[in-house]
């Protein structure tokens, strides 16, 4: 398991754990079609100024009357003067947030989890493979790498989605290639205009080579895909410890009290996201009820 201590939560009263900190939408970004970022500012000056997070956390954004949901922060954890986070509807507390406008508040606690092991990986090659919704976990892992490219060997990023509409963050691509990192991106399903890669995102790791001794991987989005990236890791003699998961299963409390996000004697809110694989391999396969 990911072992570095959880980031001070800043946005959290430490006498009501339960009780949201407010944060205004100063912008909202529409990234694809069911997903858009909303970029937010604690209404405490405070609370904005004190307010810090590692790659790879989450924060509980609350919406009264509807409940709260755990969303992975998107933005970059060296600019302090907002907080992002990718928000994809598809219940009733996203959409809730999906009627949010510029101006109006939310609810936030956090930052909450384990985080990518930026620190451990510095002096490696660095092989980023992730589907879909997955993208936004690792956004800040990437953003950490371009301020610390000297840090990092060879960095890879393997991105996929369903469709060229479904794609994140295109906009960043060639500011990621300029820094040298190489931006790999593959689709389910072409379209007319598409002419790159077509095909989900394991069966291309054929075309990569990997020094297994100094090589790390680090993988979000669906449970399908991250099953196939690790095995087509391990075939490549990726050891274990190298391999770092991010899981997305259902969070609710933050906290480890509720019991909806359990995976075998861990709880993914409090235990990770971010898990070296070696911890939960033999819990991995175990569907969510």
């Amino acid at each position: 398991m990911v072992t570095q201590q959880i980031a001070r939560p800043a946005a959290i009263n430490t006498e009501h754990l339960l009780e949201p900190q407010w944060a205004e939408v100063t912008s909202i970004t529409k990234e694809i079609n069911d997903v858009s970022t909303y970029w937010l500012k604690f209404t405490d000056p405070a609370i904005q100024k004190a307010y810090t997070f590692e790659p790879g956390q989450f924060n509980m954004l609350y919406m009264p009357g509807f409940g709260e949901s755990a969303i992975s922060i998107c933005s970059d954890s060296n600019d302090h003067s907002k907080i992002g986070h990718s928000v994809r509807f598809v219940g009733n507390v996203t959409n809730a947030i999906g009627r949010l406008k510029v101006g109006d508040v939310i609810g936030l606690r956090g930052p909450f989890g384990t985080y990518w092991p930026m620190k451990e990986l510095e002096g490696k090659d660095v092989f980023i493979s992730c589907g879909g919704i997955g993208l936004p976990p690792l956004r800040p892992a990437i953003y950490h790498i371009l301020h610390n490219r000297e840090k990092y060997g060879k960095v890879t990023l393997l991105y996929g989605a369903r469709t060229p509409a479904d794609l994140m963050y295109t906009n960043e691509f060639d500011d990621w290639r300029k820094a040298n990192i190489d931006v790999q991106v593959t689709v389910d399903r072409g379209d007319s205009s598409w002419t790159g890669r077509v095909g989900v995102v394991p069966m291309w790791f054929y075309q990569f080579r990997f020094d297994s001794r100094k090589t790390a991987v680090l993988t979000c989005g669906p449970e399908i895909m991250i099953h196939f990236v690790i095995y087509e890791a391990l075939a490549r003699r990726i050891p274990l410890e190298s391999i770092f998961v991010s899981m997305e299963r259902n969070m609710k409390c933050g906290q480890g009290s509720c019991g909806h996000c359990q995976l075998g004697p861990y709880f993914i809110c409090k235990d990770g996201p971010v898990f070296r694989f070696d911890a939960i391999q033999p819990f991995f396969n175990v569907e969510e009820f």
